[in-house]
């Protein structure tokens, strides 16, 4: 009989945007519309001309990142030349949940996604506690 963990795939694309998007879903009313402008990426690993770009070697330590101007420093000046993006890395969220041991990965993709609205609304650290409850596993 063959193990029903020798059955099991990796989580893939699918699932971990599928969590994202629920996470924006069930942000505050307010923030929820907002979050609706964002585009939401999902990638195995973060390209090596973003990675350079920020001056990353090792795509394993990025599990998330904003694309964009913050709320709080748009303009009506402002000409986008690309919209307001999330992405997201599957893997390396894959490695850190696994490392963690003690969250889901509903937990940890939720953590990443607000995370990096974060950047977009500008939040403070006490707003991400009052919306993302990462803070009581840590």
């Amino acid at each position: 009989m063959t193990s029903p963990l020798l059955e099991a795939s990796a989580p893939d694309l699918d699932l971990i945007e599928d969590i994202a998007r629920a996470t924006m879903a069930e942000l505050p009313p307010a923030f929820k519309v907002l979050a609706s402008n964002v585009a939401l990426t999902v990638m195995d690993f973060a390209p090596e001309e973003l990675l350079a770009e920020i001056g990353i070697e090792d795509p394993f330590e990025l599990t998330g990142l904003y694309t964009g101007i913050p709320m709080t420093e748009k303009s009506t000046m402002d000409q986008p030349m690309s919209p307001d993006t999330i992405w997201l890395f599957r893997r390396p969220i894959l490695d850190e949940w696994c490392a963690r041991g003690n969250v889901t990965l509903t937990q940890m993709v939720a953590h990443v996604t607000v995370h990096e609205l974060a950047h977009h609304f500008g939040w403070s650290d006490e707003d991400i506690a009052t919306i993302d409850k990462w803070w009581e596993y840590d």
